[in-house]
Parts: structure tokens; C-alpha cells; sequence
């Protein structure tokens, strides 16, 4: 089980930790005015500070219970942490797979996994949503738009 005060905490961090790196990255763009008018880093230096101070007004909440829901003992039942890590981890490894095995059959191995292991859908029919999703991938993108998808490294040891 995961207290309300762990999950607080832990967004505080997580989302204080994006608003840094936005501000260093925009310090490296240039924040200020220039010749030709504002830098290109001012507008993500601001977004980022504003992450960074909303980041640490809801770390002191947490810290502090009586201001906030810090003090509900449980946040996330294990029955809910299950449901969130079977929306998660899917989509976890459909991403680490892009690279591997490119866009179109990610996709479609992330859509079989989907339907047919919880048995959303039978087999057959999980199979033809899959290589109906990866088809409808390719003909968009490759043949519509004329943009390449990653194709990933087995495409690129098969010579594809």
C-alpha cells in the first residue's frame, strides 16, 4: 500500500525534478531580451520556475499533514496498484521495444498484449486488431505523410 503522504511527496519531487531540468536547458537557450526580441529560452525558463514553485509548495504540503490529505493512511489499495501497473508496464515496454523492433511491430505486439492477455478479446481477434493497428500505422504515416516511423534494429539487420 502507498500512503497519501508517499504519493505526495513523491510527485513533488518527480514533477520539482522536470521543472530543473526545463530551467537549466533554457539557460543554455538564452533567457532575456536580445536584437532580435526575446530569447529563446525566457518562455521555458518562466514554465519551468512555475513547475519548480508549485513543486515545492505541494512538497512543504506534504510535509506538513495538517495542511493537506497528507494524513489519509492509504492512497493506492494493492488492487489499484495492480490495475495502474497493468496500464503501466505494458506501455513501459511497448516503448523500450520501439527501438528493437521499430514502430509497427511494437504497436502491434502492444495491442495484442492489451486485448488478449487480460482476455479483453479472443486470440484470433487480438491478432487482427495488432497487424490492423500496425497496418494502419504504416500506410498513414509512410505512404499519407511520407514520415518515417523508427523501424528499429531488427528491421535494420534484415536489411529493411
Amino acid at each position: 500500500m502507498i500512503s497519501r503522504r508517499a504519493l505526495e511527496l513523491a510527485t513533488a519531487i518527480l514533477t520539482g525534478s522536470f521543472g530543473v531540468a526545463v530551467v537549466v536547458s533554457s539557460l543554455d537557450n538564452g533567457i532575456g531580451w536580445s536584437s532580435a526580441g526575446v530569447d529563446a529560452g525566457t518562455f521555458p525558463f518562466l514554465t519551468g520556475t512555475i513547475v519548480v514553485l508549485g513543486s515545492l509548495y505541494n512538497l512543504v504540503r506534504g510535509v506538513w499533514p495538517a495542511a493537506s490529505l497528507a494524513n489519509v493512511p492509504i492512497a493506492i489499495t494493492p488492487l489499484e496498484l495492480r490495475r495502474l501497473a497493468s496500464l503501466f508496464v505494458p506501455a513501459a515496454v511497448f516503448v523500450a521495444a520501439i527501438p528493437l523492433l521499430g514502430m509497427y511491430l511494437a504497436s502491434a505486439g502492444y495491442v495484442f498484449a492489451v486485448l488478449a492477455i487480460p482476455r479483453h478479446q479472443s486470440v484470433p481477434r487480438a491478432l487482427a486488431m495488432a497487424a490492423a493497428t500496425a497496418l494502419a500505422l504504416y500506410v498513414v504515416f509512410e505512404r499519407m505523410f511520407q514520415v518515417s516511423l523508427p523501424h528499429g534494429a531488427l528491421a535494420a539487420a534484415l536489411g529493411f
